[in-house]
Protein backbone atom coordinates (compact mmCIF):
# COMPACT_ATOMS: atom_id res chain seq x y z
CA UNK A 1 0.00 0.00 0.00
CA UNK A 2 1.40 3.59 -1.24
CA UNK A 3 2.65 5.49 1.93
CA UNK A 4 0.31 8.59 0.19
CA UNK A 5 -2.64 6.62 1.62
CA UNK A 6 -2.05 7.35 4.80
CA UNK A 7 -2.46 11.26 3.52
CA UNK A 8 -5.76 11.49 3.83
CA UNK A 9 -8.63 13.00 5.90
CA UNK A 10 -9.40 11.28 9.78
CA UNK A 11 -12.50 10.80 10.13
CA UNK A 12 -14.88 11.55 13.35
CA UNK A 13 -16.78 8.68 13.21
CA UNK A 14 -18.32 8.75 16.99
CA UNK A 15 -17.70 11.17 20.48
CA UNK A 16 -14.54 8.87 21.73
CA UNK A 17 -12.71 9.83 17.81
CA UNK A 18 -12.68 13.61 19.40
CA UNK A 19 -10.84 12.38 22.05
CA UNK A 20 -7.31 13.00 20.26
CA UNK A 21 -8.13 16.62 19.35
CA UNK A 22 -9.27 17.25 22.47
CA UNK A 23 -6.28 16.61 24.42
CA UNK A 24 -3.62 17.30 21.47
CA UNK A 25 -2.11 19.48 23.45
CA UNK A 26 -1.66 16.68 26.63
CA UNK A 27 -0.67 14.36 23.64
CA UNK A 28 2.16 16.23 22.78
CA UNK A 29 3.45 17.41 26.27
CA UNK A 30 3.80 13.19 26.83
CA UNK A 31 5.71 12.83 23.65
CA UNK A 32 7.95 15.74 24.95
CA UNK A 33 8.42 14.21 28.50
CA UNK A 34 9.62 11.18 26.88
CA UNK A 35 11.91 12.98 25.36
CA UNK A 36 13.01 15.43 27.88
CA UNK A 37 13.15 12.94 30.67
CA UNK A 38 14.75 10.64 28.68
CA UNK A 39 12.60 7.15 28.78
CA UNK A 40 12.65 6.61 24.89
CA UNK A 41 16.51 6.79 25.43
CA UNK A 42 16.33 4.63 28.20
CA UNK A 43 14.08 2.49 26.67
CA UNK A 44 16.14 1.95 23.65
CA UNK A 45 19.39 1.07 25.78
CA UNK A 46 17.55 -1.45 28.35
CA UNK A 47 14.76 -2.87 26.41
CA UNK A 48 12.45 -3.60 28.82
CA UNK A 49 11.93 -2.29 32.21
CA UNK A 50 9.01 -2.07 35.19
CA UNK A 51 7.46 1.04 35.92
CA UNK A 52 9.97 1.22 39.57
CA UNK A 53 12.73 0.33 37.39
CA UNK A 54 12.01 3.38 35.03
CA UNK A 55 11.25 5.54 37.82
CA UNK A 56 14.59 5.10 39.45
CA UNK A 57 16.17 5.64 36.41
CA UNK A 58 15.19 8.91 35.29
CA UNK A 59 14.89 10.00 39.30
CA UNK A 60 10.85 9.92 38.94
CA UNK A 61 9.02 9.51 41.98
CA UNK A 62 6.21 6.75 41.52
CA UNK A 63 3.47 8.79 41.14
CA UNK A 64 4.72 11.11 38.05
CA UNK A 65 6.76 7.73 36.55
CA UNK A 66 2.81 5.87 36.51
CA UNK A 67 1.44 9.33 35.19
CA UNK A 68 4.13 9.40 32.39
CA UNK A 69 3.86 5.91 31.34
CA UNK A 70 0.14 5.40 31.36
CA UNK A 71 0.37 8.63 28.98
CA UNK A 72 2.83 7.36 26.05
CA UNK A 73 1.53 4.09 26.20
CA UNK A 74 -1.61 4.86 26.00
CA UNK A 75 -0.69 7.01 22.59
CA UNK A 76 1.27 4.05 21.33
CA UNK A 77 5.06 5.70 22.13
CA UNK A 78 5.50 2.61 24.08
CA UNK A 79 4.08 -0.88 25.16
CA UNK A 80 3.69 -3.03 28.00
CA UNK A 81 3.43 -6.69 28.84
CA UNK A 82 3.15 -8.13 31.88
CA UNK A 83 4.17 -4.86 33.86
CA UNK A 84 7.64 -4.35 31.88
CA UNK A 85 7.34 -1.10 29.07
CA UNK A 86 9.71 -0.80 25.77
CA UNK A 87 9.52 1.61 23.00
CA UNK A 88 7.21 0.72 20.28
CA UNK A 89 8.49 -0.74 17.15
CA UNK A 90 8.97 2.61 15.17
CA UNK A 91 10.45 4.65 18.20
CA UNK A 92 13.25 1.78 18.54
CA UNK A 93 13.51 1.50 14.92
CA UNK A 94 14.35 5.47 14.56
CA UNK A 95 17.04 4.41 17.15
CA UNK A 96 18.64 1.92 15.38
CA UNK A 97 18.31 3.80 12.32
CA UNK A 98 19.67 6.85 13.59
CA UNK A 99 16.76 8.76 12.87
CA UNK A 100 16.09 9.47 16.39
CA UNK A 101 17.87 12.43 17.44
CA UNK A 102 16.28 13.97 14.08
CA UNK A 103 12.94 13.35 15.87
CA UNK A 104 14.05 14.59 19.60
CA UNK A 105 15.50 17.73 17.41
CA UNK A 106 11.95 18.27 15.67
CA UNK A 107 10.11 17.42 18.76
CA UNK A 108 12.26 20.48 20.93
CA UNK A 109 11.55 22.89 18.31
CA UNK A 110 7.80 22.27 19.00
CA UNK A 111 7.96 22.58 22.66
CA UNK A 112 10.47 25.44 22.76
CA UNK A 113 9.49 27.20 20.09
CA UNK A 114 6.21 26.58 18.84
CA UNK A 115 4.07 25.39 21.43
CA UNK A 116 2.93 28.57 23.22
CA UNK A 117 2.55 30.62 19.98
CA UNK A 118 -0.12 27.93 19.28
CA UNK A 119 -2.32 29.66 22.01
CA UNK A 120 -2.43 32.57 19.71
CA UNK A 121 -3.84 30.73 16.85
CA UNK A 122 -7.43 32.03 17.12
CA UNK A 123 -6.03 35.71 17.49
CA UNK A 124 -3.92 34.96 14.35
CA UNK A 125 -6.91 33.68 12.29
CA UNK A 126 -9.08 36.61 13.39
CA UNK A 127 -6.89 39.61 12.01
CA UNK A 128 -4.98 37.14 9.50
CA UNK A 129 -1.35 37.76 10.75
CA UNK A 130 1.36 36.18 12.95
CA UNK A 131 0.24 36.95 16.30
CA UNK A 132 2.41 34.56 18.07
CA UNK A 133 5.74 36.53 17.34
CA UNK A 134 4.56 38.86 19.77
CA UNK A 135 6.25 36.42 22.39
CA UNK A 136 9.34 36.67 20.70
CA UNK A 137 11.80 39.67 21.72
CA UNK A 138 12.34 42.00 18.83
CA UNK A 139 10.67 44.32 15.95
CA UNK A 140 10.71 42.50 13.09
CA UNK A 141 7.20 41.14 11.17
CA UNK A 142 9.05 37.61 10.58
CA UNK A 143 10.35 34.98 12.73
CA UNK A 144 13.84 35.24 11.12
CA UNK A 145 14.30 38.79 11.91
CA UNK A 146 13.36 38.58 15.65
CA UNK A 147 15.36 35.59 16.31
CA UNK A 148 19.23 37.19 16.51
CA UNK A 149 17.31 39.21 19.83
CA UNK A 150 17.58 35.83 21.81
CA UNK A 151 21.04 34.38 20.63
CA UNK A 152 19.90 30.71 22.46
CA UNK A 153 16.65 30.45 20.55
CA UNK A 154 18.27 31.49 16.91
CA UNK A 155 20.80 28.35 17.59
CA UNK A 156 18.08 26.01 18.14
CA UNK A 157 15.94 27.24 15.89
CA UNK A 158 19.24 26.57 13.04
CA UNK A 159 19.93 23.45 14.94
CA UNK A 160 16.29 22.05 14.11
CA UNK A 161 15.70 23.58 11.19
CA UNK A 162 18.41 21.07 9.77
CA UNK A 163 16.71 18.06 11.47
CA UNK A 164 13.91 19.14 9.73
CA UNK A 165 15.53 18.94 6.44
CA UNK A 166 17.00 15.93 7.15
CA UNK A 167 13.79 14.70 7.92
CA UNK A 168 12.52 15.61 3.97
CA UNK A 169 16.01 15.64 2.72
CA UNK A 170 15.69 11.90 0.94
CA UNK A 171 12.58 13.39 -0.97
CA UNK A 172 14.50 16.19 -2.27
CA UNK A 173 17.36 14.83 -3.29
CA UNK A 174 15.60 11.86 -4.96
CA UNK A 175 13.00 14.30 -6.84
CA UNK A 176 15.40 17.00 -7.67
CA UNK A 177 16.25 16.37 -11.14
CA UNK A 178 19.75 18.47 -11.82
CA UNK A 179 20.30 16.97 -15.32
CA UNK A 180 22.40 19.28 -17.40
CA UNK A 181 22.44 21.69 -14.23
CA UNK A 182 26.06 23.24 -13.71
CA UNK A 183 25.10 25.75 -10.65
CA UNK A 184 22.51 25.86 -8.67
CA UNK A 185 21.36 29.10 -6.82
CA UNK A 186 20.07 28.07 -3.17
CA UNK A 187 17.91 30.56 -2.16
CA UNK A 188 17.37 30.87 1.77
CA UNK A 189 19.74 28.07 2.19
CA UNK A 190 19.84 28.27 5.85
CA UNK A 191 22.82 26.11 7.37
CA UNK A 192 23.54 24.93 3.60
CA UNK A 193 21.89 21.08 4.60
CA UNK A 194 20.20 21.07 1.45
CA UNK A 195 23.19 22.01 -0.78
CA UNK A 196 25.18 19.12 0.93
CA UNK A 197 23.11 16.48 0.77
CA UNK A 198 22.57 17.69 -3.24
CA UNK A 199 26.05 18.23 -3.69
CA UNK A 200 26.58 14.49 -2.49
CA UNK A 201 24.05 13.15 -4.52
CA UNK A 202 24.99 14.90 -7.93
CA UNK A 203 29.04 15.54 -7.89
CA UNK A 204 29.16 17.80 -11.27
CA UNK A 205 27.35 20.38 -9.95
CA UNK A 206 28.06 23.48 -7.85
CA UNK A 207 25.75 25.61 -5.90
CA UNK A 208 25.49 28.83 -3.75
CA UNK A 209 23.44 29.23 -0.61
CA UNK A 210 21.83 32.97 0.05
CA UNK A 211 21.09 33.70 2.93
CA UNK A 212 20.91 36.68 5.86
CA UNK A 213 24.03 36.73 8.28
CA UNK A 214 23.51 34.42 10.93
CA UNK A 215 22.77 31.25 8.64
CA UNK A 216 25.28 31.86 5.93
CA UNK A 217 27.92 31.83 8.98
CA UNK A 218 26.78 28.59 10.06
CA UNK A 219 26.55 27.48 6.43
CA UNK A 220 30.25 28.16 5.83
CA UNK A 221 31.30 26.03 8.87
CA UNK A 222 29.14 23.28 7.91
CA UNK A 223 29.96 23.26 4.10
CA UNK A 224 33.83 23.20 5.19
CA UNK A 225 33.23 20.98 8.12
CA UNK A 226 31.79 18.06 5.42
CA UNK A 227 34.80 18.89 2.60
CA UNK A 228 32.54 21.08 -0.13
CA UNK A 229 34.33 24.25 -0.01
CA UNK A 230 35.49 24.06 -3.43
CA UNK A 231 31.85 23.13 -4.94
CA UNK A 232 29.41 25.40 -2.33
CA UNK A 233 30.07 29.14 -2.07
CA UNK A 234 27.88 31.18 0.69
CA UNK A 235 26.54 34.64 0.05
CA UNK A 236 25.02 37.14 2.23
CA UNK A 237 21.83 38.72 1.03
CA UNK A 238 18.25 39.80 1.25
CA UNK A 239 16.26 37.35 -0.78
CA UNK A 240 13.68 40.25 -1.45
CA UNK A 241 15.93 42.89 -1.92
CA UNK A 242 19.51 42.00 -3.01
CA UNK A 243 20.46 41.05 -6.79
CA UNK A 244 21.01 37.01 -7.25
CA UNK A 245 24.33 36.33 -7.63
CA UNK A 246 25.06 35.56 -11.50
CA UNK A 247 26.25 32.39 -13.17
CA UNK A 248 23.34 29.67 -12.51
CA UNK A 249 21.08 27.64 -14.53
CA UNK A 250 18.68 26.52 -11.65
CA UNK A 251 17.45 28.16 -8.74
CA UNK A 252 16.14 26.34 -5.65
CA UNK A 253 13.63 27.54 -2.89
CA UNK A 254 13.57 24.57 -0.46
CA UNK A 255 11.37 24.88 2.55
CA UNK A 256 11.23 28.59 1.79
CA UNK A 257 7.59 29.60 -0.31
CA UNK A 258 5.57 28.48 2.61
CA UNK A 259 6.90 31.59 4.68
CA UNK A 260 6.03 34.08 2.74
CA UNK A 261 2.09 35.68 0.83
CA UNK A 262 1.56 34.78 -3.07
CA UNK A 263 2.18 38.24 -3.28
CA UNK A 264 5.47 37.13 -2.18
CA UNK A 265 6.29 34.48 -3.66
CA UNK A 266 5.27 35.41 -7.59
CA UNK A 267 7.90 38.04 -6.46
CA UNK A 268 10.54 35.32 -5.64
CA UNK A 269 9.90 33.37 -8.61
CA UNK A 270 9.81 36.59 -10.75
CA UNK A 271 13.66 37.08 -9.43
CA UNK A 272 14.58 33.77 -9.98
CA UNK A 273 13.17 34.16 -13.69
CA UNK A 274 15.30 37.19 -14.21
CA UNK A 275 18.54 35.73 -12.73
CA UNK A 276 18.19 32.61 -15.09
CA UNK A 277 19.13 32.12 -18.42
CA UNK A 278 16.92 30.39 -21.14
CA UNK A 279 16.46 26.91 -20.18
CA UNK A 280 16.92 27.42 -16.53
CA UNK A 281 15.18 25.51 -14.25
CA UNK A 282 13.42 26.64 -11.22
CA UNK A 283 12.52 24.27 -8.28
CA UNK A 284 10.31 24.30 -5.24
CA UNK A 285 10.37 21.65 -2.42
CA UNK A 286 8.10 21.74 0.17
CA UNK A 287 5.64 20.25 2.38
CA UNK A 288 2.39 20.54 0.13
CA UNK A 289 -1.32 20.09 0.71
CA UNK A 290 -3.53 18.59 -1.29
CA UNK A 291 -5.97 20.34 -4.02
CA UNK A 292 -8.79 18.47 -2.54
CA UNK A 293 -8.80 20.67 0.65
CA UNK A 294 -9.36 17.99 2.89
CA UNK A 295 -5.18 17.11 4.10
CA UNK A 296 -2.72 15.92 4.72
CA UNK A 297 -3.08 16.09 8.30
CA UNK A 298 0.19 16.75 9.00
CA UNK A 299 -0.25 19.88 6.61
CA UNK A 300 -3.43 20.46 8.15
CA UNK A 301 -1.57 20.71 11.14
CA UNK A 302 1.65 22.03 10.23
CA UNK A 303 0.01 25.07 8.91
CA UNK A 304 -1.27 25.90 12.82
CA UNK A 305 3.10 27.07 13.09
CA UNK A 306 3.01 28.86 10.00
CA UNK A 307 -0.33 30.81 10.59
CA UNK A 308 0.44 32.21 14.07
CA UNK A 309 4.30 32.29 13.84
CA UNK A 310 6.29 32.25 10.74
CA UNK A 311 5.37 35.84 8.85
CA UNK A 312 2.43 37.52 8.21
CA UNK A 313 0.81 35.44 5.72
CA UNK A 314 3.01 32.03 5.44
CA UNK A 315 1.22 28.85 4.90
CA UNK A 316 1.54 25.71 3.87
CA UNK A 317 -0.11 25.95 0.31
CA UNK A 318 -1.40 23.62 -2.25
CA UNK A 319 0.36 21.94 -5.85
CA UNK A 320 -2.27 23.69 -7.46
CA UNK A 321 -1.11 27.36 -5.93
CA UNK A 322 2.47 26.54 -7.25
CA UNK A 323 1.79 25.62 -10.55
CA UNK A 324 -0.16 28.51 -11.34
CA UNK A 325 2.42 30.61 -9.82
CA UNK A 326 5.05 29.42 -11.99
CA UNK A 327 3.01 29.65 -15.26
CA UNK A 328 2.46 33.69 -13.74
CA UNK A 329 6.12 33.94 -13.80
CA UNK A 330 7.14 32.67 -16.78
CA UNK A 331 8.02 29.00 -16.36
CA UNK A 332 6.42 26.17 -18.13
CA UNK A 333 7.16 22.67 -18.33
CA UNK A 334 5.77 22.36 -15.03
CA UNK A 335 5.65 19.44 -13.24
CA UNK A 336 5.07 17.50 -9.77
CA UNK A 337 7.55 15.47 -8.21
CA UNK A 338 5.59 14.32 -5.01
CA UNK A 339 7.74 12.16 -2.41
CA UNK A 340 7.20 8.83 -1.55
CA UNK A 341 7.50 9.19 2.57
CA UNK A 342 5.59 9.99 5.57
CA UNK A 343 5.83 13.31 5.41
CA UNK A 344 3.81 14.94 2.48
CA UNK A 345 7.15 16.54 0.80
CA UNK A 346 7.62 17.42 -2.82
CA UNK A 347 9.43 19.01 -5.65
CA UNK A 348 7.49 20.94 -8.23
CA UNK A 349 9.79 22.35 -10.90
CA UNK A 350 9.13 24.83 -13.94
CA UNK A 351 11.48 25.93 -17.18
CA UNK A 352 12.33 29.19 -18.27
CA UNK A 353 10.58 29.70 -21.36
CA UNK A 354 11.78 31.83 -24.19
CA UNK A 355 9.95 35.02 -25.06
CA UNK A 356 7.47 34.86 -27.86
CA UNK A 357 8.62 35.72 -31.01
CA UNK A 358 7.69 39.38 -32.04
Amino acid sequence: MSLHNHHGPRKVRSREDLVGPLFGAAAFQMLNAGCELGLFALLSDKGELAAEEVGDALGLDPRPAEILLLGVTALGLTEVTGGRYRNCAVIQGMFEDGSWEVLADIVAFQAKLVYLPLADLVESLRENTNAGLARFAGTGEDLYHRLPETPELERLFYRCMRSWSLLSNPVLVARADLTGVRRVLDVGGGDGVNAIELARANPGVEFTVLDLPGAVDIARRKIADNGLSDRIDVRVGDIFNDPYPEGHDAVLFANQLVIWSPEQNRDLLRKAHAALPEGGRVMVFNVMSGDTGDGPLYSALDNAYFATLTAPRSMIYSWSHYERWMRETGFDEVRRLPGETWTPHGVISGIKRAPAAS
